[in-house]
Protein backbone atom coordinates (compact mmCIF):
# COMPACT_ATOMS: atom_id res chain seq x y z
CA UNK A 1 0.00 0.00 0.00
CA UNK A 2 2.93 2.23 0.93
CA UNK A 3 4.75 1.22 -2.43
CA UNK A 4 1.39 2.07 -4.53
CA UNK A 5 1.08 5.41 -2.60
CA UNK A 6 4.46 6.84 -3.16
CA UNK A 7 4.45 6.09 -7.29
CA UNK A 8 1.24 7.64 -7.54
CA UNK A 9 2.81 10.49 -5.37
CA UNK A 10 5.71 10.52 -8.07
CA UNK A 11 3.34 10.38 -11.25
CA UNK A 12 1.07 13.72 -10.07
CA UNK A 13 3.79 15.66 -8.42
CA UNK A 14 7.08 14.52 -9.95
CA UNK A 15 8.64 18.35 -9.18
CA UNK A 16 7.83 16.81 -4.69
CA UNK A 17 10.38 13.96 -5.77
CA UNK A 18 13.37 15.53 -7.26
CA UNK A 19 13.46 18.98 -5.15
CA UNK A 20 12.38 21.27 -7.80
CA UNK A 21 9.87 23.92 -7.54
CA UNK A 22 6.38 23.18 -8.84
CA UNK A 23 5.45 24.96 -12.03
CA UNK A 24 4.50 28.65 -12.10
CA UNK A 25 0.82 28.78 -13.23
CA UNK A 26 0.19 32.09 -14.79
CA UNK A 27 -3.30 33.35 -14.48
CA UNK A 28 -5.06 32.91 -17.34
CA UNK A 29 -5.83 35.77 -20.55
CA UNK A 30 -9.83 36.46 -21.11
CA UNK A 31 -11.48 37.66 -23.93
CA UNK A 32 -14.77 39.69 -24.39
CA UNK A 33 -16.69 41.18 -27.38
CA UNK A 34 -17.75 44.32 -25.56
CA UNK A 35 -14.80 46.01 -24.31
CA UNK A 36 -13.16 50.13 -24.37
CA UNK A 37 -12.90 50.86 -28.19
CA UNK A 38 -8.96 51.81 -27.34
CA UNK A 39 -8.43 48.56 -26.07
CA UNK A 40 -7.70 45.05 -27.50
CA UNK A 41 -10.26 42.97 -25.83
CA UNK A 42 -7.94 40.70 -24.16
CA UNK A 43 -7.76 41.11 -20.27
CA UNK A 44 -5.49 40.42 -17.44
CA UNK A 45 -6.17 39.95 -13.95
CA UNK A 46 -9.65 42.12 -14.62
CA UNK A 47 -7.77 44.34 -16.46
CA UNK A 48 -8.24 45.39 -20.34
CA UNK A 49 -4.86 45.42 -22.06
CA UNK A 50 -4.73 48.70 -24.54
CA UNK A 51 -3.72 48.98 -27.87
CA UNK A 52 0.06 49.72 -29.15
CA UNK A 53 1.01 53.13 -29.99
CA UNK A 54 1.87 53.30 -32.96
CA UNK A 55 5.17 54.39 -34.49
CA UNK A 56 3.35 56.84 -36.55
CA UNK A 57 2.25 58.65 -33.49
CA UNK A 58 5.60 59.90 -32.15
CA UNK A 59 5.14 62.89 -32.45
CA UNK A 60 3.09 62.77 -28.99
CA UNK A 61 6.31 61.24 -27.03
CA UNK A 62 8.50 63.97 -28.50
CA UNK A 63 5.99 66.65 -27.96
CA UNK A 64 7.24 70.48 -26.18
CA UNK A 65 4.34 69.76 -23.29
CA UNK A 66 5.42 67.07 -22.15
CA UNK A 67 8.51 68.15 -19.88
CA UNK A 68 5.69 70.77 -18.04
CA UNK A 69 2.76 67.88 -17.96
CA UNK A 70 4.63 65.03 -17.10
CA UNK A 71 8.30 66.59 -15.20
CA UNK A 72 10.07 63.36 -16.81
CA UNK A 73 13.32 65.56 -14.71
CA UNK A 74 11.81 64.75 -11.75
CA UNK A 75 11.53 60.90 -12.76
CA UNK A 76 15.72 60.71 -13.40
CA UNK A 77 16.88 61.28 -10.23
CA UNK A 78 14.18 58.91 -8.56
CA UNK A 79 15.83 56.16 -10.92
CA UNK A 80 19.04 56.28 -8.60
CA UNK A 81 21.48 55.64 -11.37
CA UNK A 82 25.33 55.77 -11.15
CA UNK A 83 28.25 55.56 -13.57
CA UNK A 84 28.50 51.95 -15.54
CA UNK A 85 24.62 50.84 -14.65
CA UNK A 86 22.86 48.83 -17.20
CA UNK A 87 19.53 49.80 -17.88
CA UNK A 88 16.88 48.95 -20.00
CA UNK A 89 14.40 50.75 -21.33
CA UNK A 90 11.67 48.89 -21.96
CA UNK A 91 9.04 50.30 -24.96
CA UNK A 92 11.75 52.90 -25.44
CA UNK A 93 9.85 54.50 -28.63
CA UNK A 94 12.10 57.19 -29.66
CA UNK A 95 14.37 57.49 -27.20
CA UNK A 96 12.90 60.06 -25.25
CA UNK A 97 14.05 58.43 -21.73
CA UNK A 98 17.23 56.43 -23.70
CA UNK A 99 19.08 59.32 -24.54
CA UNK A 100 18.81 61.38 -21.10
CA UNK A 101 19.81 57.61 -19.32
CA UNK A 102 22.96 58.11 -21.25
CA UNK A 103 25.01 60.35 -20.25
CA UNK A 104 24.03 59.33 -16.36
CA UNK A 105 25.36 55.79 -16.93
CA UNK A 106 28.07 57.10 -18.85
CA UNK A 107 30.38 55.28 -21.40
CA UNK A 108 30.90 53.00 -18.95
CA UNK A 109 27.51 51.95 -18.69
CA UNK A 110 24.65 51.13 -21.40
CA UNK A 111 21.44 51.68 -22.39
CA UNK A 112 19.26 49.25 -24.81
CA UNK A 113 16.66 50.62 -25.92
CA UNK A 114 14.01 48.14 -26.26
CA UNK A 115 11.22 48.40 -28.61
CA UNK A 116 8.49 45.58 -30.51
CA UNK A 117 8.62 48.02 -33.52
CA UNK A 118 10.93 48.23 -36.07
CA UNK A 119 10.40 52.09 -37.07
CA UNK A 120 11.08 53.12 -33.81
CA UNK A 121 14.69 51.56 -33.55
CA UNK A 122 15.07 53.24 -36.74
CA UNK A 123 13.91 56.61 -34.95
CA UNK A 124 16.58 55.58 -32.23
CA UNK A 125 19.43 55.05 -34.62
CA UNK A 126 19.26 58.22 -36.37
CA UNK A 127 18.83 60.50 -33.35
CA UNK A 128 22.12 58.04 -31.85
CA UNK A 129 24.53 59.20 -34.80
CA UNK A 130 22.65 62.70 -34.88
CA UNK A 131 23.63 62.93 -31.08
CA UNK A 132 26.67 60.91 -31.13
CA UNK A 133 26.02 58.78 -28.51
CA UNK A 134 27.70 55.62 -28.16
CA UNK A 135 26.37 53.93 -25.58
CA UNK A 136 22.78 53.44 -26.19
CA UNK A 137 21.87 50.22 -27.98
CA UNK A 138 18.45 49.56 -29.79
CA UNK A 139 17.18 45.92 -29.50
CA UNK A 140 14.33 44.51 -31.13
CA UNK A 141 11.87 42.58 -28.53
CA UNK A 142 8.69 40.85 -28.87
CA UNK A 143 5.62 40.84 -27.39
CA UNK A 144 7.07 37.82 -25.21
CA UNK A 145 10.35 38.04 -25.23
CA UNK A 146 12.47 41.27 -24.94
CA UNK A 147 15.97 39.45 -25.92
CA UNK A 148 18.12 40.21 -23.35
CA UNK A 149 20.86 37.96 -21.86
CA UNK A 150 20.39 36.57 -18.81
CA UNK A 151 20.81 38.41 -15.93
CA UNK A 152 23.04 41.66 -17.70
CA UNK A 153 20.33 44.31 -16.61
CA UNK A 154 20.87 46.50 -13.24
CA UNK A 155 17.48 48.47 -14.00
CA UNK A 156 14.79 47.92 -16.41
CA UNK A 157 12.44 51.19 -16.69
CA UNK A 158 8.76 50.89 -18.67
CA UNK A 159 7.15 54.67 -19.09
CA UNK A 160 3.72 53.89 -19.91
CA UNK A 161 3.91 50.76 -21.76
CA UNK A 162 3.19 47.78 -19.62
CA UNK A 163 -0.52 48.01 -20.06
CA UNK A 164 0.29 47.82 -23.62
CA UNK A 165 1.94 44.25 -23.43
CA UNK A 166 0.00 41.81 -25.41
CA UNK A 167 1.34 39.03 -23.02
CA UNK A 168 2.39 41.30 -19.49
CA UNK A 169 2.74 38.04 -17.84
CA UNK A 170 5.07 36.08 -20.31
CA UNK A 171 7.19 39.78 -20.79
CA UNK A 172 7.70 40.41 -17.53
CA UNK A 173 8.49 36.48 -17.03
CA UNK A 174 11.44 37.06 -19.34
CA UNK A 175 12.46 40.85 -18.08
CA UNK A 176 12.77 38.95 -14.40
CA UNK A 177 15.35 36.25 -16.03
CA UNK A 178 17.35 39.11 -17.57
CA UNK A 179 17.68 41.29 -14.24
CA UNK A 180 20.00 40.78 -11.99
CA UNK A 181 19.48 39.71 -8.57
CA UNK A 182 19.13 42.66 -6.33
CA UNK A 183 18.46 44.70 -10.09
CA UNK A 184 15.01 46.86 -9.97
CA UNK A 185 11.94 46.85 -12.08
CA UNK A 186 10.48 50.13 -12.54
CA UNK A 187 6.77 50.94 -13.70
CA UNK A 188 6.02 54.57 -14.60
CA UNK A 189 2.09 54.54 -15.45
CA UNK A 190 -0.58 57.03 -15.78
CA UNK A 191 -2.70 57.37 -12.05
CA UNK A 192 -5.80 55.73 -12.52
CA UNK A 193 -7.04 57.34 -9.10
CA UNK A 194 -6.98 60.70 -10.40
CA UNK A 195 -9.60 61.44 -12.91
CA UNK A 196 -7.55 64.88 -13.61
CA UNK A 197 -5.28 63.08 -15.38
CA UNK A 198 -6.21 63.43 -18.85
CA UNK A 199 -5.49 60.41 -20.46
CA UNK A 200 -7.61 57.26 -21.83
CA UNK A 201 -9.50 54.83 -19.31
CA UNK A 202 -7.45 51.85 -20.62
CA UNK A 203 -3.87 54.07 -20.68
CA UNK A 204 -3.90 54.11 -16.89
CA UNK A 205 -3.03 52.06 -14.23
CA UNK A 206 -4.17 52.03 -10.22
CA UNK A 207 -1.00 51.17 -8.23
CA UNK A 208 -3.15 48.67 -6.71
CA UNK A 209 -3.84 46.61 -10.06
CA UNK A 210 0.40 46.69 -10.73
CA UNK A 211 0.70 45.69 -7.17
CA UNK A 212 -1.68 42.76 -8.11
CA UNK A 213 -0.19 41.74 -11.70
CA UNK A 214 3.36 41.87 -9.63
CA UNK A 215 2.30 39.52 -7.06
CA UNK A 216 2.23 35.87 -8.46
CA UNK A 217 5.89 36.62 -9.38
CA UNK A 218 7.88 35.42 -6.23
CA UNK A 219 11.28 36.98 -6.74
CA UNK A 220 9.70 40.31 -6.87
CA UNK A 221 9.44 42.78 -3.91
CA UNK A 222 7.88 46.03 -3.94
CA UNK A 223 10.41 48.54 -2.63
CA UNK A 224 8.45 52.02 -2.61
CA UNK A 225 5.77 53.96 -5.15
CA UNK A 226 6.84 57.81 -5.80
CA UNK A 227 4.15 60.19 -5.72
CA UNK A 228 6.67 62.58 -6.97
CA UNK A 229 5.43 63.33 -10.49
CA UNK A 230 2.07 65.12 -11.52
CA UNK A 231 0.10 62.43 -13.61
CA UNK A 232 2.18 59.50 -13.07
CA UNK A 233 3.02 56.35 -10.49
CA UNK A 234 6.30 55.80 -9.94
CA UNK A 235 6.09 52.20 -9.02
CA UNK A 236 9.50 50.26 -7.78
CA UNK A 237 9.98 46.41 -7.24
CA UNK A 238 13.45 44.27 -6.63
CA UNK A 239 14.31 40.99 -7.69
CA UNK A 240 15.48 38.89 -4.56
CA UNK A 241 16.48 35.69 -4.52
CA UNK A 242 13.83 32.53 -4.11
CA UNK A 243 14.82 29.82 -1.82
CA UNK A 244 13.71 26.34 -2.97
CA UNK A 245 11.14 24.86 -0.35
CA UNK A 246 13.42 22.11 1.03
Amino acid sequence: MKRTLCLLVMMVIPWAVVGEDPPRRPPQYETRRVHDPNGIGKFYMGREIAMVMSHQAVGWLERPEREQEEKPAKLLPLLKLKPGDVVADIGAGSGFFAFKIAPLVGPEGKVYANDIQPEMLDIIRRRAKELKINNVVPILGTPTDPNLLPESVDLMLMVDVYHEFEFPYEMIDALLKALKVGGRLVFVEFRLEDDNVPIKLVHKMSERQVLKEMSVFPELRHVKTHPDLPWQHVIVFEKKVVESPK
